[in-house]
């Protein structure tokens, strides 16, 4: 055993090379480094040319995410393009990274920008005469048990939505497919046939090759010191060699990004921090191994391995990561840091129990090297919510290389086009705020997140580390009652709560694919919810308020939203704000408190993305006021037939339908406590009432509900039951079912739009051109047949709509319906010649899961509501076969 030998006794068969032969020993592996050395002008060299004093675009950071950037706004047909990296081109991480380009990635997006990487890298060598060292050598994600082998069946089924190659093997086509792999202990795998590895060093080269001969100025050794910012816009950088004037700035600085946005004269929050990342690279084996053996991932043994120079390189992402650079600003160029043999030692010994043959083979060098993770495991991008012209490009979570092209595409598009070409949200920066700017957070957060990012995740699954960042007033009377809770823009939400007596620890750590361990709980919220009343604390929704001295707040609300707001004082009116393609921005709730002032309710995500929507909209106009009040009101949605009775009674006023009517809103008393605002919805389709309580009255006015309600049934009820019910009332939500490319027409809310009317708003043009031409997709709700929610698998998103045996769409969300008892989802189907109404009602239906298909019925409009029908026309039809008896 060699390796393992030369280990613990740090005595090497070879030579160990020393950090500074590190870069070289990369460069040189695609053999293309020295023929690249005639174009070492075009990206500057030893010697400095003059700084300009002007620019269109700066962008910070020569890795190879900042080369993508320059490189595509180049072929977008912009100009006066200056990237600067602080010490030489791609010497940050992007010079260390392993090298490996595969579309198994958690979510969509990052699966298609990989995609697009892989075809970018492809086609540079012949673009620019770099030769890239691209193999196409596919990927095997291997399986040890049965759990990961259904993530993998599930990702295959997401995978094949989106057109990419990849199939499903048993353990005997693995040893095909790579020797070396042991495979005892393998349940099964997904093989990507369209993987590919690369030399990291030279794609960066090639991309800033063909930058640069596109007119892209790049300069070395100059490093930028902050932003300059005028009136909430990019005006300069400061660089150490002189200011630079220009319209936008990108930070692709990396694991600097962080002390960039915070030294910036407006400071702009990247939330990022490094840790290290090992891998060692083995001398060429005895019998050197193809350079198109497969990339192997086995994720149950957190490592990776791919062929390198006839030996391996392998490396991971172990359970203790070493965080780094928490004091702040950290070396120009990355070096390869300490060895840490001990550290690496369980990783070695993954890699050993995977590929025995190995233990006769020299190791030639241990790697230890920066890479910076976010706090949920996704990139950085966009522009930030506090500075125009101010885009971020950063926190790649050891992705770079296989994100950086489709990312930096996509980046480009939106700086040139205002928004990019695919529904980027998950990645969006303005998911985060300045609540996720404390290093200390940070450093907690990235220590949870890279061992994540090779743990099996099922659907639901919550973060350990930073929590209790924002919580409601009630948090602790409600934790008392046996709340579990979730996370949603670091607030605490209930998920549902778990009665005395029954045992916490088992539903904490619950990790199904199949039917979860709060089922029976979640299901009495709903069966209250119908029934009696139940309260469920929604105090993390977004809350803003409008207001001005003229009818300048309506003008404004008018144009920024798709529904008419012109409503008597008192009305609520549910509407999106839409972009120019008729998509939504933000789905809101919008109140009229008076004349000249509104109440805007959006989803807890929305908070930082709405504000910057609003804010980009609003006329420059002292009159008119905008004011974030989120934390002002703690939220209370009362869900059930018998809240009326409640309120009537901590009220003294009727609270039935014909004197509060259903969207109404009414600032009343409830208790002792005084300017309540109440409003007749539920956010679910069940009769109810939300209470927008200021925070100071929120615990006496729970205490006064949960004692009243006593003796009408009352109890606490989670979001998980408020899912159940909204998804079997066919209810679409921003960020999951919605997004900035789905219009009102494709999601039946036409009626919830003023088309009809004279009145211009954003989006107006695109959807009366959506409503001539007609809509190729439509939102529709599926429920599952012959499915035994006991022993079948569940679905909960992402899985593959099919009618008449052939794929037509994905599920965006989906819910087990108590009252239906049957699984609900809700998804869109689209076919590229048009889509009709009766295209959806007359095919039949499947939905994949896991590979598994599942007939379902689909409809336009809820199953619930048919339900009701049938019963009601079921209880005439028993009363008048009474009456005739």
């Amino acid at each position: 055993m060699v390796w393992i030998r030369s280990m613990r006794n740090c005595v090497w068969g070879c030579r160990g090379l020393s950090p500074a032969m590190l870069p070289r020993l990369l460069q040189l592996q695609g053999g293309a480094f020295h023929r690249v050395s005639s174009h070492r002008r075009a990206v500057s060299g030893d010697s400095q040319p003059p700084l300009p004093s002007q620019a269109k675009v700066v962008i910070c950071g020569g890795g190879i995410v900042g080369t993508s950037v320059a490189y595509h706004l180049a072929k977008l047909g912009w100009n006066d393009i200056l990237l600067l990296e602080q010490g030489r081109l791609g010497a940050g991480t992007t010079r260390m990274c392993a090298g490996i380009v595969s579309v198994a990635k958690a979510i969509s997006i990052e699966s298609q920008m990989a995609d697009y990487s892989n075809s970018l890298y492809q086609q540079l060598e012949e673009e620019t005469g770099v030769n890239t060292g691209y193999v196409k050598t596919g990927s095997l994600c291997l399986a040890q048990n049965q759990d990961r082998f259904l993530s993998l069946k599930r990702l295959a089924s997401r995978l094949r939505v989106m057109g990419i190659n990849c199939s499903i093997i048993k353990p005997k086509e693995i040893s095909k497919l790579h020797s070396l792999v042991n495979i005892h202990d393998l349940v099964g795998a997904l093989h990507l046939p369209g993987d590919a590895v690369v030399s990291p060093p030279d794609v960066n080269r090639a991309l800033a090759v063909s930058a640069a001969g596109q007119g892209v100025q790049i300069l070395e050794r100059t490093t930028v010191q902050q932003v300059l910012v005028e009136k909430g816009h990019v005006t300069a950088v400061e660089t150490d060699r002189g200011p630079i004037s220009c319209e936008y700035f990108v930070n692709c600085a990396g694991q600097w990004g962080y002390e960039l946005g915070q030294a910036s004269e407006v400071k702009v929050s990247i939330p990022l921090h490094g840790c290290e990342h090992f891998y060692l690279l083995s001398k060429p084996l005895k019998q050197p191994l193809p350079s198109n053996t497969p990339v192997v991932m086995d994720m149950d043994g957190r490592i990776y391995v791919r062929p390198w120079q006839g030996g391996v390189l392998s490396g991971g992402f172990e359970k203790n990561p070493k965080p780094i650079f928490t004091e702040g600003r950290n070396q120009l160029e990355v070096q390869n840091m300490q060895e840490d043999w001990d550290h690496f030692e369980p990783m070695l010994s993954a890699l050993l129990r995977r590929m025995p043959q190995l233990e006769s083979e020299e190791i030639q060098q241990l790697v230890n090297c920066p890479e910076s993770f976010t706090p949920d495991m996704r990139c950085l991008m966009g522009e930030t919510p506090g500075v125009h012209g101010y885009f971020v490009l950063a926190g790649m979570n050891s992705s770079g290389l296989a994100l950086a092209g489709g990312a930096g595409r996509y980046l480009a598009e939106w700086m040139v086009y205002g928004s990019p070409t695919a529904n980027v949200w998950p990645l969006d920066i303005k998911r985060f705020g300045n609540l996720q700017s404390s290093r200390t957070f940070l450093r907690h957060r990235v220590m949870e997140v890279m061992p994540l990012l090779y743990e099996l995740k099922v659907p639901r699954w919550d973060y350990q580390t930073g929590r209790q960042l924002r919580t409601s007033p009630l948090y602790d009377r409600l934790d008392t009652q046996g709340a579990r809770w979730m996370e949603k823009h670091g607030f605490e939400r209930p998920k549902y709560f778990v009665p005395a007596g029954k045992d916490l620890l088992s539903l904490d750590h619950s990790k199904t694919f199949y039917k979860p361990d709060w089922f029976d709980l979640v299901g009495s919220e709903v069966k209250c919810c119908k029934e009696a009343v139940c309260v469920i604390d929604m105090s993390s929704f977004t809350k803003f308020e409008l207001t001005s001295t003229g009818d300048q707040a309506l003008d404004y609300l008018q144009f920024l939203c798709a529904n008419d707001v012109d409503v008597p004082v008192g009305h609520m009116v549910h509407t999106g704000m839409l972009n120019e393609r008729g998509g939504y921005e933000n789905d809101c709730s919008v109140v009229r408190l008076s004349k000249n002032s509104f109440f805007v309710i959006s989803p807890s995500d929305q908070q930082v993305h709405c504000w910057s929507w609003m804010k980009k909209h609003m006329p420059n106009d002292p009159q008119l006021h905008l004011e974030d009040v989120s934390w002002k009101y703690t939220a209370l949605n009362l869900i059930g037939p018998r809240a009326t009775d409640i309120l009537a009674e901590l009220s003294y006023v009727s609270m039935t339908p014909d004197h509060f009517p259903s969207m109404f809103c009414k600032e009343m008393s409830v208790g002792y406590a005084n300017g309540i605002r109440v409003m007749r919805m539920t956010h679910t389709g069940e009769p109810g009432f939300m209470l927008y309580i200021p925070i100071e009255y929120a615990l006496h006015v729970y205490n006064e509900v949960m004692s009243v309600g006593q003796k009408y049934g009352v109890r606490n009820a989670g979001y998980y039951a408020l899912r159940s019910l909204r998804i079997e009332k066919f209810f679409a939500f921003w960020g999951q079912d919605l997004d900035s490319f789905t219009t009102p027409l494709e999601c039946g809310r036409e009626f919830r739009v003023k088309l009809d009317s004279d009145m211009d708003f954003v989006g107006r043009e695109a959807l009366l051109r959506q409503r001539q031409e007609g809509v190729a997709r439509r939102f529709v709700m599926l429920v599952l047949e012959e499915h035994d929610t006991e022993l079948d698998l569940w679905p909960w998103w992402g899985e593959p709509i099919l009618r008449n045996k052939e794929m037509v769409g994905a599920t965006t969300s989906s819910a087990y319906s108590y009252t239906l008892e049957r699984h609900v989802c809700l998804g869109f189907v689209e076919t590229p010649g048009g889509l009709a109404a009766d295209f959806v009602t007359r095919g039949d239906y499947e939905v994949d899961i896991a590979g598994q298909l599942y007939a379902a019925k689909a409809k336009l409009y809820p199953f619930s509501s048919l339900l009701s029908q049938q019963r009601r026309r079921k209880d005439q039809l028993d009363l008048g076969t009474l009456t005739t008896e």
